[in-house]
């Protein structure tokens, strides 16, 4: 079927919900913000529940987006769970990896981020930090429920600098990060105090992943969701 806009996938989260009358129904959903940045930069956006067979949705999209979430369960990257390791839900690990392994096989265009690019660095068979250092110089950390916001410094000849520029000021809410990267993944930006906040993969495919959310700033977050929704394009320079 021809269409003119590229279909994006974004992948949800599986969660209790209340609607009306009804309390703790289980749900899946996705802050808007996403579905409202794809649809801006040109993308018709399209929600993926955790399920079994989420690679064969492959043969319909153009593009996926990996949403933010809970932890990501450490058994698949070889450590023992922390106390801190919360939230895990591994119907959604298992569902996204499977998914995302078939994206990069096939070179469909990723966009990951925050929980979705620790899960970029997972598939790689890279590790992360269960659990990021809390103190002054950690900037990336508010109260629980918001966002902090901070700058992060981008790598040049990288193609997330490619999308940014040298420096960003981004929404944060993350209390995990990169530990080893992955095969072929590439670091691409740190904020002031270490931590990775962007990664891509070698190569010509468009794979790139950001701890930050860009969907929750509309200016700030349109250059990499159009650079997802370009990267469909046939002629794009990938």
């Amino acid at each position: 079927m021809h269409r003119n806009r590229p279909l994006i996938g974004i992948t949800a989260y599986e969660v209790p919900a209340s609607f009306s009358h009804w309390r703790d129904v289980a749900s899946t959903m996705v802050p808007a913000g996403y579905a409202h940045a794809v649809a801006a930069a040109g993308g018709m956006p399209v929600v993926i529940p955790p399920f079994d067979g989420t690679s064969e949705l492959l043969d319909r999209l153009d593009g996926l987006v990996l949403s933010g979430g809970s932890d990501i369960d450490p058994e698949l990257y070889g450590q023992e769970r922390r106390p801190e390791t919360v939230g895990i839900v591994r119907r959604r690990d298992d569902s996204e990896l499977e998914l995302l392994h078939a994206a990069l096989g096939r070179g469909t265009p990723v966009l990951a981020i925050c929980r979705g690019m620790q899960l970029l660095n997972v598939a790689c068979g890279g590790t992360l930090v269960q659990h990021l250092a809390e103190s002054p110089g950690v900037v990336h950390k508010g109260p629980p429920g918001t966002f902090a916001t901070h700058d992060v410094s981008v790598g040049g000849g990288t193609r997330l600098h490619g999308l940014v520029g040298d420096a960003v000021e981004v929404h944060s809410c993350h209390h995990q990060g990169i530990d080893r990267p992955g095969d072929g993944v590439v670091v691409t930006a740190h904020a002031s105090d270490g931590v990775v906040e962007g990664i891509e993969l070698d190569g010509e495919r468009f794979a790139v992943g950001v701890l930050w959310h860009p969907e929750e700033h509309a200016e700030l977050g349109g250059p990499l969701f159009r650079g997802l929704v370009e990267a469909t394009q046939p002629a794009a320079a990938v």
